[in-house]
């Protein structure tokens, strides 16, 4: 079991964030401790922070009073309610906190059924209690709850080193956001690439595309960028994520940042010239499209062809999983590019050369075969400790930030900056 103890200043923000899972039938109240409770067993935001209101008016000089403790068991284990309020009890307790007031939610949004525990860090008479140690604490309890309670431990190398990370995404197994999330957080600690087509064709190999959201001159905001799951043929099958969900790594800016720091790295590195040699060594025996793309993942390396609707290639992509790198085909050079292969496949089909475009957002439905990863990728399992040294988590919901409730809990904040705004207006 993974424990992520939280600290802020708003408490309501906590509140807010997880009733309304509740609201929308993704959750629910499982126990509630020293809490003002309603006749019906319905509660408001409102209404629940008025428990913390005399903890919070006591308070002397802590700063981050609100408390947001999540406690995930791996998704194997069968936890039924009466143990989930039982654990909690037990955390909380063990913590210093069995006294304080507080509130236990279920979620069920997703298949690792998990509990949030809401309360503050200040007792009665407003005197913060004490986080010393509080990491190594946690843990310790975690390890304790696992063998009392009969849970799969989370330390356990073996299991870590079994999870998939870099795996496409499968609609039908669930749980999109940490699916789209294991693969999105994690591809820029390990690849170069210098565009958004570049980013694109690589997530392409894990069926997830991202196109972006520019902002006219008169709204407020930056650009942003949206990802969705994709099916085998490219297409898009899931609503949109916004980037914020899976951390400021996966947004615009940090990929803006991504290709500037790629391009300076591959301008030092020879990887350009052997890729040109390894491509034109497999064009040398004049394969056709299904040869020349077996021929390269044989060596490592990935090829993304894109067609318009008549047929016509207008863009190519090689990954290359050696060197992690990824490169549109006129970057290698003019014969590599999408025109130099619609000449050597398609016969020369007519049209515009839109290789040019590259930076534009690649229309996936537009590929016709889906590629899959390379088998290097089997390198991230063989050292599970440098695995989670390297990513931080595996499983984003699990280990790491839950980038939902950052997201929400940023969203209330610029809220109360506008209101504010208003108010002094």
């Amino acid at each position: 079991m993974i424990a992520k103890v939280g600290r802020g200043n708003n408490v309501y923000g906590a509140l807010a964030y997880n009733q309304l899972k509740v609201d929308d039938e993704k959750g629910q109240i499982l126990f509630m401790n020293k809490m003002i409770e309603t006749k019906d067993g319905k509660y408001t935001v409102a209404q629940l922070v008025k428990s913390f209101e005399p903890y919070l008016a006591a308070n002397k000089n802590a700063e981050k009073t609100a408390l947001h403790i999540s406690l995930n068991p791996d998704p194997k284990d069968n936890v039924s309610d009466e143990k989930f309020i039982q654990m909690a009890q037990d955390y909380m307790n063990e913590m210093g906190y069995g006294n304080q007031p507080f509130i236990v939610f279920k979620h069920t949004d997703i298949n690792r059924t998990h509990i949030h525990i809401v309360s503050v860090g200040v007792d009665e008479e407003g005197k913060k209690i004490s986080d010393k140690f509080e990491k190594r604490k946690s843990m310790k309890i975690c390890r304790e709850l696992e063998k009392k309670y009969n849970l799969i431990n989370a330390s356990n190398k073996e299991s870590v080193q079994n999870e998939k990370v870099f795996s496409p995404v499968n609609i039908r197994v669930g749980d999109l956001k940490s699916q789209l999330a294991s693969v999105i957080r994690n591809i820029p600690n390990y690849y170069q690439f210098q565009t958004l087509g570049e980013y694109n064709a690589l997530l392409s190999l894990f069926n997830i595309t991202c196109e972006k959201v520019e902002k006219s001159e008169k709204e407020v905001g930056k650009n942003g960028l949206l990802y969705f799951a994709l099916n085998d043929k490219g297409e898009k099958v899931s609503q949109p994520f916004k980037a914020s969900l899976f951390g400021k790594n996966a947004g615009f800016e940090a990929l803006n940042n991504h290709f500037l720091k790629s391009r300076e790295t591959l301008k030092l590195s020879s990887i350009h010239d052997k890729l040109k040699e390894t491509v034109t060594l497999v064009m040398k025996n004049k394969p056709n499209e299904s040869e020349f793309k077996n021929k390269l993942q044989q060596m490592g390396i990935n090829t993304i062809v894109r067609r318009n609707a008549s047929g016509r290639i207008y863009g190519i992509t090689f990954i290359d999983h050696q060197s992690t790198s990824v490169w549109n085909g006129s970057r290698l050079g003019k014969e590599f590019s999408a025109n130099a292969f619609n000449q050597y496949w398609n016969g020369g089909l007519d049209g515009n050369n839109e290789d040019e475009k590259e930076c534009k957002n690649i229309s996936n439905s537009e590929i016709l075969q889906s590629e899959k990863p390379h088998e290097l990728f089997n390198f991230l399992h063989q050292d599970s400790n440098s695995v989670i040294e390297g990513f931080g988590s595996i499983m984003p919901e699990i280990l790491g930030e839950d980038y939902e409730e950052l997201d929400f809990e940023n969203r209330m904040k610029r809220k109360r900056k506008k209101n504010n705004r208003r108010f002094r207006g």
